[in-house]
């Protein structure tokens, strides 16, 4: 087992998860997003985005357009879950990281929620 990233199980994942940086940090979770948003869709992530991270609707819109995100491309599908572009994913990472003053460990919550998903990969 590395010294850092994955680990046997997501306590273990959580602490070695704070013993890295920032630039790790959200490089990991852009990546983890793209890759479920490949592999599971896009509702998935801002699911889990949302839940890990404790944002309202309007928070997360909010957080979206803060880190870089088109507001103009915030939308619904047709059951009327909150979805953005794939392509835009990327923005929540900075967009937390400059909404709220616990960013960093949003992000590991978000990482370590989808810590199966790490393992499937």
């Amino acid at each position: 087992m590395a010294t850092a990233g994955l680990s046997a199980d997501p306590r273990e994942y959580r602490s070695r998860l704070r013993d890295q940086t920032d630039e790790k940090i959200d490089a990991w979770a852009a990546e983890l997003m793209r890759d479920v948003a490949i592999r599971r869709g896009v509702l998935k992530v801002v699911a889990d985005f949302r839940a890990a991270a404790k944002l309202s609707e309007p928070e997360f819109e909010r957080v979206f357009a803060s880190g870089g995100g088109p507001p103009a491309a915030i939308g619904r599908d047709g059951t009327g879950r909150l979805m953005v572009p794939a392509i835009t994913l990327f923005a929540l990472v900075a967009g937390i990281r400059s909404q709220v003053a616990d960013g960093r460990e949003r992000l590991i919550d978000y990482l370590v929620l989808n810590f199966d998903e790490l393992v499937y990969v």
